[in-house]
């Protein structure tokens, strides 16, 4: 079996029903606050990951990513305090899981399942390499392991439900952790958030900030959507 040709050949078409089940599951997971604050996890590792590649694309050197048991990630890079490289990825943080999504749901669009969990199982074991902390290791493991499963023993059916929901949760949950933000800075918290850091090396607003991250969730939210419902 040539493997080339399994990644990168279309599966069949999921029925209509199906691509709005998970979708409906999705927002079921991301809409109630105590499953939402065990599957936020998902959401952090694309949080940290995408720090973690701009900041690699940027020059800048990686040197740890943690992830904590509170939902909250750290990402560590050295290079020039200032310019276009660290805001550049400061700035990837919240934007990561939509794009993820936006990309994902790109895939589906041209039916290519199977492509999307391997390159889901990539990027999580290339993270691995980053990651410093034993919480986090874990976490990692575990999501590389279900995508890894779900590729390796399932059959088409199961892996296309699979790739929708996480692509579906990728997209909604997206959305939320912006409004998290902006409530928590509107209570007083969060002094040193992705905004405010970028606000004091910009000099623009942190509200100006949280209009780009919510503009980014809310159009690849849509545009995605779109894909994944063949619109």
């Amino acid at each position: 079996m040539d493997l080339s040709m399994d990644l990168f050949s279309p599966q069949a078409a999921p029925a209509e029903w199906l691509v709005i089940a998970t979708g409906v599951a999705a927002l079921a997971v991301t809409v109630p606050r105590r499953i939402w604050l065990l599957a936020r996890n998902a959401i952090t590792i694309a949080h940290e990951g995408g720090h973690g590649l701009v900041a690699l694309a940027t020059g800048r050197r990686l040197e740890a990513i943690r992830l904590h048991s509170d939902t909250s990630g750290l990402t560590v890079s050295r290079g020039r305090p200032t310019g276009l490289g660290v805001v550049l990825t400061l700035a990837a943080g919240y934007p990561a899981a939509p794009l993820l999504g936006l990309g994902g749901a790109a895939l589906l669009g041209t039916h290519r399942v199977t492509l999307l969990l391997w390159v889901a199982t990539a990027l999580l074991l290339a993270m691995l390499v980053m990651v410093r902390n034993a919480y986090g290791v874990l976490t990692v493991l575990l999501t590389g392991a279900a995508f890894l499963l779900v590729s390796w023993l399932t059959s088409p059916e199961v892996q296309s439900v699979f790739a929708y929901a996480v692509v579906w949760f990728l997209l909604l949950g997206g959305v939320r952790p912006a409004f998290e933000l902006q409530l928590k800075r509107r209570h007083g918290g969060a002094p040193d958030s992705d905004a405010d850091q970028l606000s004091r090396l910009t000099h623009v607003p942190a509200g100006v900030w949280l209009v780009f991250f919510h503009a980014v969730a809310i159009s690849s939210l849509i545009g995605g959507g779109r894909w994944l419902l063949g619109f």
